[in-house]
């Protein structure tokens, strides 16, 4: 006689996990600073387009580079 054994997965934050959400986080808030820099920086709104586009953000400071 065959039983159907059912488990069910649950997602257990590990170390790595949060260590990697932390990273993400602090990168974010970095990409940011970044562009806040780079805005007071440039000549004009193209100037600061131009810059930030060279960098890979945007203009809310998010990465513009596709993550791997």
């Amino acid at each position: 006689m065959t039983s159907a054994r059912q488990t069910t997965l649950q997602h257990e934050p590990s170390e790595f996990s949060a260590a990697r959400a932390a990273e993400k986080a602090a990168c974010a808030k970095q990409n940011t600073q970044a562009a806040i820099t780079v805005a007071s920086h440039a000549i004009d709104a193209a100037d600061c387009d131009y810059l930030l586009q060279m960098l890979g953000l945007d203009a809310t400071g998010e990465s513009a580079v596709d993550e791997i």
